[in-house]
């Protein structure tokens, strides 16, 4: 009884602890804070529901298909679990719970983790008294890591491809391709099982770290060239000066297209908008420098106004004023964070 006692133990703790421990890891990697805890265990929960989920599609797909075991973990199983997985991430990112490729990595770690989290406890319980402390070893270091890191990947990419403005659908294919080759080639086991383990273990954490920085210093420039330039751009509408920018001078050129009550929608746009982007911005930097971020009681009716206003101006409105500002999804994501 003791010894059985202490393999489970020491099974729990291998399945679980590495991909729970990888996962803090990356969490402490966000300089700028960007992951916000109540997200975070979401992406966890959620990670799980996909598990569940992917055991019964595996199993109506494995009878239907007629196929053994391992045709189904190494071509069945990769397509609809990263699928399944990748969902989760379209959804947060829908609800603008993402802006950059750090968050979003961590919050695809997070979906994975869940995922394997379920799984492991899901093989535990239903597999019989098993001694071969190496199977639960390549479980937690391996496969677990595998899913977490698949996931992280097509969240990572995929936020990359659209923060270009590339088309959403163009982003996500090639990041879930991918997601679902390394999957298929991890379950492929075409090196030996511990080596593999192994393999993940090193890399995985290296390409984080060296994806995290170059992130952050992508983040940085971000900040502070955009911050420096809006606060000049505003500080040039306040004085009345702005009409003599080039920006101004194009923004007079729209009003043999628009009527004069659009073109002052226009004004009162760019200028609320500025003002809400420097103040995300200074909310951003201020949670990297752990210092508590600002909220202002009249945010919440200036974003609405700021909707408002470009409802007015309409589509067309807003593609004349591209040039000027775009809202794109960063954008979007940034405002979204003043809430």
């Amino acid at each position: 009884m003791d010894q059985f006692l202490f393999q489970t133990t020491m099974n729990v703790i291998f399945s679980f602890l590495p991909v729970v421990l990888l996962l803090t890891f990356l969490f402490l990697l966000d300089s700028f804070n960007l992951v916000r805890v109540k997200t975070l265990v979401f992406s966890l929960l959620f990670g799980a529901v996909c598990a569940i989920a992917g055991y019964f599609l595996n199993t109506w797909f494995g009878k239907w298909l007629a196929i053994d075991y391992s045709i189904l973990s190494r071509y069945v199983g990769p397509v609809i679990e990263e699928l399944l997985k990748a969902l989760v991430v379209l959804y947060l990112i829908s609800r603008k719970k993402i802006g950059f490729i750090i968050d979003g990595a961590i919050y695809g770690f997070a979906i994975g983790t869940g995922f394997s989290l379920f799984e492991n406890i899901y093989f535990l319980f239903n597999t019989p008294a098993d001694y071969n402390l190496l199977k639960w070893i390549i479980r937690g270091f391996g496969t677990a890591i595998m899913h977490g890191g698949c996931t992280s990947f097509f969240a990572l990419l995929f936020v990359g491809g659209i923060s270009r403005s590339e088309n959403k659908l163009m982003a996500a294919l090639p990041a879930l391709l991918l997601a679902i080759l390394l999957h298929s080639g991890f379950n492929h086991f075409m090196l030996n099982p511990v080596l593999q383990t192994l393999l993940i273990v090193v890399f995985l954490p290296i390409v984080f770290v060296l994806v995290f920085k170059y992130s952050s210093s992508k983040l940085q420039n971000w900040l502070e060239i955009e911050f420096n330039s809006e606060i000049e751009i505003l500080n040039m509408i306040h004085r009345g000066e702005f009409s003599e920018t080039k920006a101004g001078m194009y923004l007079k050129s729209l009003k043999l297209q628009f009527n004069p009550e659009i073109i002052l929608d226009m004004y009162c746009y760019i200028d609320l908008y500025l003002e809400l982007s420097i103040k995300a911005k200074r909310n951003l930097m201020l949670k990297e420098n752990e210092f508590p971020i600002i909220i202002e009681p009249d945010i919440q009716s200036k974003l609405a106004e700021l909707a408002q206003i470009r409802k007015q101006i309409g589509k067309l409105g807003e593609l004349a004023l591209e040039p000027l500002i775009r809202m794109d999804y960063r954008n979007l994501w940034k405002l979204n964070q003043l809430t």
